[in-house]
């Protein structure tokens, strides 16, 4: 007969069960993560208890905070509806400033 090598398992229980972090302990960790990219420029377009997006020039931050206060970032490049927005922005810009320019013209203001 074959000797059993396989090891008996512990009847006691795990390690102690994890507490997650509350909100309040998440916004600070995430204040404290969000502070040199606030101080270099980025800006802030959404913020929570657990997470925030930051934005830059062509670029997306996101700051994430897990149940277990670690601090997660990820950088994107702008969404569809970002790039979208601001197709719309310039467009508008530029469509009341030809209006402008044609009701002073009409009007001999210029």
């Amino acid at each position: 007969m074959l000797h059993d090598s396989t090891p008996e398992l512990d009847p006691r229980p795990g390690p102690a069960e994890i507490e997650p972090i509350g909100p309040h302990e998440a916004a600070l960790i995430l204040e404290q993560a969000l502070a040199p990219y606030l101080a270099d420029g980025w800006r802030v377009l959404d913020r929570g208890a657990y997470s925030a997006r930051l934005t830059r020039g062509k670029r997306n931050l996101d700051v994430r905070v897990d149940l277990l206060g670690e601090v997660e970032v990820q950088e994107t490049g702008l969404t569809a509806l970002q790039d979208s927005g601001r197709l719309v922005a310039w467009v508008l810009l530029i469509t009341s400033l030809l209006l402008a320019l044609a009701i002073t013209s009409a009007l001999g203001i210029w």
